[in-house]
């Protein structure tokens, strides 16, 4: 996959706060019914994508962290896969409310801004790789992972309530 070039950090800033508020009243919006009937991605219902969102936000300063470190950010293949790894953090989450849920997405989200306002642009452009293997600068990772496919299950699950 090729990623677009690698946003500022002050487009990265307003991209990841937009994307969180409008997450977050966008899914707030959604009857918990509808969570639960809609089936999406991997056969995912909209509350398991709900958790997939929550669960995947953490990663993120992590990931800005390994960058930070390292000089570069190879991170591991998780056992068994992404796919794998992702279902069982939405698994571990499956008697978890979804204000619970959007909680702690808004949560890991004010870390991830947090940690990005703490980077500087020569670290958004060091390479990095997450552990489902998407590599380029970290900034340009970033936009692409806490943005733009969040934004992706949002209207998945906004589209089908």
């Amino acid at each position: 996959m090729s990623l677009p070039s690698a946003p500022s950090k002050q487009e990265l800033l307003e991209a990841l706060r937009t994307c969180g508020e409008l997450t977050l009243i966008s899914l707030r919006s959604v009857p918990e019914e509808s969570l639960a009937r809609g089936r999406y991605e991997g056969g995912w219902s909209g509350r398991e994508i709900v958790a997939h969102l929550a669960s995947a936000e953490w990663t993120y300063p992590r990931l800005i962290g390994l960058a930070r470190g390292a000089g570069t950010a190879p991170a591991s293949s998780p056992s068994g896969g992404i796919d794998a790894y992702n279902a069982r953090q939405v698994a571990k989450r499956a008697e978890t409310p979804v204000a619970d849920l959007l909680g702690e997405f808004e949560r890991n989200r004010e870390a991830t801004i947090a940690a990005v306002e703490e980077a500087n642009e020569a670290l958004l452009a060091v390479v990095v790789q997450t552990a489902a293997g998407l590599r380029g600068p970290l900034g340009a990772v970033l936009k692409f992972v806490a943005v733009d496919h969040v934004l992706g299950h949002v209207e998945d699950v906004t589209a089908g309530a």
